[in-house]
């Protein structure tokens, strides 16, 4: 039911594919005798628009996003507006404007159009410098929860008990080595990364 299948579908359709049923449960697909070439605009990416977003609120910087489906991230956004996030929409951008200090907030995840699993970990990260203690439900998919001892060698304070991540917000963070474990922080070939102080400082 995401919007990702729906624009999947619309793309494979271009092609003289038969495929209906995108955005409900159930997808039929007729079969064809063979596809042509496209050419086709991929939707923006809304766990990439998230994480943007979520980047200046932990920062409490201003970001004005271009290229962007703000119908598709109405979960994230009003989870940022709970953190005392203000935002201007646009057909196409938003801007957003963050408090000098965001609030706690409670975090489930679910399948669309609930709160992504995918911006789980980036709100987890962000909400360790919040005001408050916040409460994280991870609905989707387990073992999700391995970068956070990560967080906690910087500084996090974050206590794990089985689906759920109470994470009390601390002034900062600070830096040290690293290792991405996550999907969303590992490179184009795969590789987690690590990251040390010196590292840090120069990017």
């Amino acid at each position: 039911m995401e919007p990702e299948i729906q624009d999947l579908q619309n793309f494979l359709n271009r092609m003289g594919a038969k495929v209906e049923g995108a955005g409900t449960n159930v997808i039929k697909i007729t079969g064809v005798k063979k596809l042509k070439d496209v050419s086709y605009n991929i939707m923006p990416d809304r766990i990439e628009a998230g994480t943007l977003l979520c980047m200046a609120a932990a920062t409490s910087g201003n970001l004005k996003l271009n290229n962007v489906i703000p119908e598709n991230i109405i979960p994230i956004l009003d989870k940022l507006e709970e953190c005392g996030c203000k935002f201007y929409n646009n057909k196409n951008n938003i801007i957003l404007e963050s408090p000098k200090k965001m609030r706690a907030v409670d975090i489930k995840t679910l399948p669309y159009p609930g709160f992504p699993t995918d911006m789980q970990s980036v709100f987890t990260s962000m909400l360790t410098v919040a005001k408050g203690t916040s409460i994280i439900i991870e609905n989707i998919f387990e073992n999700r929860y391995k970068y956070i001892s990560e967080l906690k060698r910087m500084g996090a304070k974050i206590n794990i008990e089985g689906k759920i991540a109470i994470v009390k917000g601390t002034r900062k963070l600070t830096a040290t080595t690293v290792d991405a474990t996550d999907l969303r922080g590992r490179s184009s070939d795969g590789i987690s990364r690590t990251y040390s102080k010196r590292e840090n400082k120069d990017k």
